[in-house]
């Protein structure tokens, strides 16, 4: 029988609390960008080790560092003046029974076609200085992802994942607003980046909402139109708020303009990277895309990691996947939290812990609710190897 262990949390849920906050960085954000660089590289070097020998090697790449550039932004069009430096940093797996395997170039190309995808305005060809060094594993953690062969892997590391379940409405509306910016308003405004930050301050009933979004300058011919596109995507914002919550929203759009100096939010490549704002894997969202200081998180960084033994990828990952299948299908719960720890060495389908804390409607009982949450448990540890294969696939989001 695995430790999981059940308990009612006497805690306010975050809906009741007076105050909420919520935050999440963008695609394009140069902390997301080391997070989405850092991810594709894994997910690259998974598949050509498949296609090499069979089975993912030991590797991880969440290291990755960006260094900002230099930019002079003008109205009708500017230029990049340093290009922005990343150094794509970490371990792989480079030969392997007599193949060899080009891990540097795969994790290059991965980087390069990642940065095309995302970004509209960033030529990784010109605007980028990639500087590859990718390292070997060291001896005893590659023997740990050896000793894996045929069996269930063995966690890499004495390390803890946590996830939470539900989103509350703050936290579902920064997500959206940030998505849906992404997704719909910079395919009708070719004046509007990649790089968006959306914070969150509940204060009761009311949210407000402090959004930073970069602006494109060769597709604005003057601050007149900078203006118009700010209230453009402020309304835009407005709109789209009434589908994730009731709540009175209050929207600020990049609050550091100031118009009469001629100060405002412009970028010749759609993100700060360009100058100034440097990023590091890791130090934005969680792997349920939000920072959230009012819940609990896992430091550790999500992208980049090896999603066969990474504890630290895959707890947090499979924390958040058991709290979202006990809220919804254990009646009862109000809120859930999860919390799974490892011990280096051991099986990941066997975790030191798997502590789950319940939140309970009011007339539940969690000693009731005990069993079946077991289960929900369970049933994912012991098809933990499912989550490897929806990473390695790009089905689950790690920022």
């Amino acid at each position: 029988m695995r430790n999981i262990v059940v308990e009612e949390l006497v805690h306010t849920p975050i809906e009741e609390q007076k105050i909420e906050i919520v935050e999440r960085k963008g695609i394009g954000h140069p902390d997301s960008l080391a997070d989405g660089i850092a991810e594709a590289m894994s997910r690259a070097l998974c598949k050509e080790y498949i296609k090499k020998v069979g089975a993912v090697l030991h590797h991880n790449t969440d290291e990755t560092q960006i260094v900002a550039g230099k930019a002079k932004p003008s109205f009708g069009g500017g230029e990049l003046i340093q290009p922005i430096y990343i150094l794509l940093v970490g371990r792989a797996t480079k030969y392997f029974d007599g193949i060899d395997i080009p891990a540097d170039r795969i994790a290059l190309k991965a980087a390069k076609n990642y940065v095309r995808e995302a970004m509209r305005y960033l030529d990784p060809e010109t605007d980028i200085i990639f500087d590859v060094r990718l390292g070997e594993g060291s001896t005893d953690l590659r023997d740990v992802f050896e000793r894996q062969k045929g069996k269930i892997p063995l966690a890499n590391d004495t390390s803890f994942g946590i996830g939470y379940a539900p989103l509350s409405e703050t936290e579902n509306l920064v997500y959206n607003v940030e998505r849906r910016i992404y997704e719909e308003f910079r395919k009708k405004e070719k004046a509007m980046g990649e790089d968006v930050k959306v914070m969150a301050l509940r204060e009761k009933d009311t949210i407000k909402l402090t959004v930073a979004a970069a602006t494109v300058d060769r597709h604005l011919s003057n601050i007149q139109e900078y203006l118009a596109v700010k209230e453009e995507l402020s309304n835009f914002i407005k709109d789209i708020a009434n589908e994730y919550t009731e709540r009175k929203v209050e929207i600020f759009v990049n609050t550091a303009d100031d118009v009469d100096r001629g100060v405002v939010y412009l970028t010749v490549t759609g993100t700060s990277a360009e100058s100034g704002d440097d990023g590091s894997v890791g130090r934005g969202n969680r792997c349920n895309g939000l920072i959230t200081p009012g819940r609990p998180m896992s430091m550790e960084a999500t992208s980049g990691k090896n999603p066969i033994n990474h504890v630290g990828k895959i707890y947090n990952i499979l924390a958040n996947l058991i709290a979202k299948d006990c809220y919804e299908a254990v009646e009862g719960i109000k809120e859930v939290h999860v919390r799974i720890l490892s011990q280096i060495g051991k099986p990941i389908d066997q975790p030191k812990v798997c502590s789950i804390q319940v939140i309970p409607e009011r007339g539940y009982s969690v000693e009731k609710m005990e069993s079946k949450i077991k289960t929900v448990a369970e049933e994912w540890l012991a098809e933990i190897t499912k989550v490897t294969e929806m990473v390695i696939n790009g089905e689950i989001r790690t920022f």
